[in-house]
């Protein structure tokens, strides 16, 4: 055992002599699988990120959320191709438990878009008309001050909370509370808000940054702020939140939702449907499905490379055999053995790949720890 060591030692001191005798050579061969590794690990860990990354955003969203917004072609007369849109009869309709039992919360919600104004700085913002229960379905805290109240929405007060970006570009680190700013909605017309809470800093999100958008009572912006009224003088939404009670209700919540605004709507089983439900576990799932088959695909490309670079060292190994006829002739004369040659030239291709993949392992990693940071 201790000499078959020894052999085993000697023969990698003699392989790595062989490699160290033809440097330049030896480098550029590790290059193909230099590359190659570290290619592979660098596409698998950016696609593994990608998918985390978006699985987080989905997940922070919340995977038992429902979200109905208008669209498709339903009665004659109103936007959206025939479709009077999503109204508040509709969240009125919905917010009944005997139509949807397995809803815990439904939260309307009106979007709109408007240049706030303070002092010599103005900016683009969302405009987001919300109600009180807004803040617990989206889990969003405050920094200072408060959150628009069920009193602000019965008088339909002018008041706005800001989120964390844009409180930082109109104030920077002044304490904004109690501050008035202008909202211009794009006829040019202004508005006078008082600002009464700022958010905490939120993060992005797949839907919409609560950090770049500013919050007021759902009945200002539908009235005051925006014309949010159909042909019909009902007040339309943008968005109809719903969170089911649990992940496990999600498609029984999206059945009664359905069947809720169908008959709200005057729909039959068979009509196409003006209104369209949103399912975030089934955005997950397929999120989830897309970029598992893109890693994998990025995985095969660099894998791909990772082969040529292993034919790289095959070829370099036969050609170093032809080279090396006067060093092999010698051995023998010596009484090496062909198994022992053999041994020798096949230790020199292990070294060659092991140490190139040990450098691959590390520029794999630099490249997905810089890509992190990006």
């Amino acid at each position: 055992m201790l000499t078959q060591l020894a052999d085993l030692l000697e023969n990698i001191k003699v392989a790595l002599d062989g490699l160290l005798a033809n440097k330049m050579r030896s480098l550029l061969t590790m290059l193909g699988v230099i590359i190659g590794v570290g290619a592979v690990i660098a596409l698998m860990s950016i696609g593994n990120g990608a998918q985390a990354s978006i699985t987080q955003e989905i997940n922070s969203i919340g995977t038992n959320m429902l979200i109905v917004t208008s669209g498709g072609f339903g009665r004659i007369g109103g936007p959206g191709g025939g479709s009077m849109g999503v109204t508040m009869d509709d969240v009125e309709a919905l917010a009944d438990p005997n139509n949807v039992p397995a809803a815990a919360m439904v939260v309307p919600q009106y979007d709109g878009n408007g240049q706030l104004v303070y002092g010599d700085v103005n900016l683009n913002a969302t405009v987001s008309g919300v109600p009180p229960e807004y803040l617990d379905l989206h889990e969003l805290t405050l920094v200072r001050g408060a959150f628009i109240t069920g009193a602000d929405v019965d008088k339909r007060s002018k008041v706005v909370v800001l989120g964390a970006t844009i409180a930082d570009e109109l104030f920077g680190d002044f304490n904004p509370i109690g501050q008035k700013i202008k909202l211009a909605d794009a006829t040019g017309s202004k508005t006078t808000l008082t600002v009464i809470g700022v958010l905490a800093e939120q993060g992005g999100s797949m839907l919409n940054s609560a950090d770049s958008s500013v919050f007021v009572p759902i009945s200002t912006a539908q009235t005051k702020l925006f014309n949010a009224r159909n042909s019909v003088g009902a007040l339309r939404v943008s968005r109809i939140n719903i969170m089911a009670k649990s992940e496990e209700l999600v498609d029984t919540a999206e059945t009664q939702i359905d069947a809720a605004l169908r008959e709200a709507h005057d729909l039959e089983a068979e009509d196409d449907a003006d209104f369209n439900i949103t399912n975030q576990a089934a955005i997950l799932e397929m999120a989830t499905s897309i970029t598992s088959t893109l890693t994998a695909f990025l995985g095969a490309i660099a894998g791909i490379s990772l082969f040529v670079g292993g034919i790289g060292i095959m070829n370099i190994m036969l050609v170093s055999v032809t080279e090396r006829t006067h060093e092999i002739g010698l051995r023998k004369a010596l009484g090496a053995r062909k198994g022992d040659i053999l041994l020798q030239f096949l230790m020199e291709a292990i070294l060659l790949s092991g140490l190139g993949g040990l450098f691959g392992i590390g520029l794999g990693w630099a490249i997905a720890s810089a890509a992190s940071l990006t």
